[in-house]
């Protein structure tokens, strides 16, 4: 049991403390695109407190913040006890698909940060799935005391709704939306951004790799595996190979990139005659460089980005022939997004940062009454 004087809070500093929460620091340039635009949205009197694992790539991003070992308990809630603000930064982190025990461990983040007084926000968030019955309980149980939520699907905005009617909230397009557009320039690669995922045997990966070895051939195209996250997908190309899923003429034009950053994958989209992701974020950013593209969705926020965008997108539950993959892909060859219509999505997507701005301001008057206060009594 964490003893009493292991989580007490310090005395707090002048300037209001945002401890931002997510999966940062893991090598998922998703999170890292999530936390850059989160960051961006603050204010600089802010002091900020970053849940990480690898904390390199979140510092390079928010220079001045203090990383907290995300993989910690006992860190973590420490730097809820001492936040002003919580912010459970983007992504779906109110979930139980992974495991009940990172639900839990959300919870209870919020659960001390509110015990500590610190306000709770919900940013960019997608609800669920909640496969058990007790995490419908919890998560209905916590949602009343967040102060403000943004959520990037409708399906999570009409639940939340449904379980805290009072909870001021607003529905827009993933936050990573809101990052800077490019011009599609084109040039000769087949860019795809796959995971690891047991909705695809043999006979659908199968498919996926004879749909796309025809369609290298037929273009003369070398084709870049882009490791959206390092460790799940970079590994992808040797085991397909190792397999025997992989065409012996698709092996010898294939190559693996692990970016290291965004600029690399916005760099590596915008050149790109066909982008076929898998990944959530790859896919918004690849729209945002309004590169020709065809999702395929192991995921229903994929689709619901996917219909957003007017990308098509196919399930991998329901892969249909290699002929039938062949034609789709096809059509898509070198056909750039309409650029206003990513303005829209970018435009949309503004009102996550918003929300965030509008309660640093009420956090900010708050703090400073709360210290006009406690230095006249």
């Amino acid at each position: 049991m964490l003893g009493v004087n292991r989580l007490l809070p310090v005395v707090r500093p002048a300037a209001p403390v945002l401890l931002l929460c997510g999966y940062y620091g893991e090598h998922n340039l998703g999170d890292d695109a999530l936390l850059q635009v989160l960051v961006s949205a603050l204010p600089e009197s802010q002091q900020l407190l970053i849940t990480v694992r690898d904390p390199v790539p979140v510092l390079a991003l928010a220079p001045s913040a203090v990383t907290v070992n995300r993989r910690s308990l006992v860190s973590c809630l420490r730097a809820a006890l001492r936040a002003d603000v919580l912010v459970l930064g983007g992504g779906s982190l109110l979930q139980d698909s992974t495991s009940f025990s990172s639900l839990v461990y959300y919870l209870l983040l919020m659960a001390v940060a509110r015990i500590g007084g610190a306000e709770l926000v919900l940013w960019g968030q997608g609800l669920g799935p909640l496969q058990r019955r007790i995490s419908r309980m919890l998560v209905r149980a916590v949602l009343p005391f967040c102060k403000a939520a943004s959520w990037r699907d409708q399906r999570s905005f009409e639940l939340a709704r449904r379980w805290a009617r009072s909870l001021p909230m607003v529905l827009a397009a993933d936050p990573v939306w809101q990052m800077p557009a490019r011009p599609w320039i084109g040039g000769d690669a087949i860019v795809l951004s796959w995971r690891p995922t047991p909705l695809l045997d043999h006979s659908g990966w199968g498919r996926l790799t004879d749909a796309l070895d025809a369609l290298s051939a037929e273009l003369a195209a070398p084709v870049i595996w882009l490791a959206f996250h390092e460790h799940q997908d970079a590994p992808l190309l040797q085991q397909l190979s190792d397999a025997g899923l992989l065409p012996k003429r698709l092996r010898g034009c294939s190559t693996t990139l692990v970016p290291q950053s965004l600029e690399v994958v916005s760099d590596v989209v915008q050149r790109a005659r066909l982008v076929l992701p898998m990944r959530l974020h790859a896919l918004i950013l690849a729209r945002l460089s309004n590169s020709p593209m065809a999702a395929l969705s192991y995921d229903p926020k994929v689709e619901a980005a996917a219909a957003m965008a007017s990308v098509p997108c196919t399930p991998l539950t329901s892969l249909p022939s290699v002929d039938a993959l062949l034609n789709l892909w096809r059509a898509e060859v070198d056909r750039p997004a309409d650029p206003n219509q990513t303005e829209e999505l970018r435009c949309q997507a503004s009102a996550h940062s918003d929300l965030l701005k509008r309660m640093a301001v009420d956090d900010r008057r708050s703090h400073r009454s709360d210290a006009h206060n406690r230095s006249t009594n």
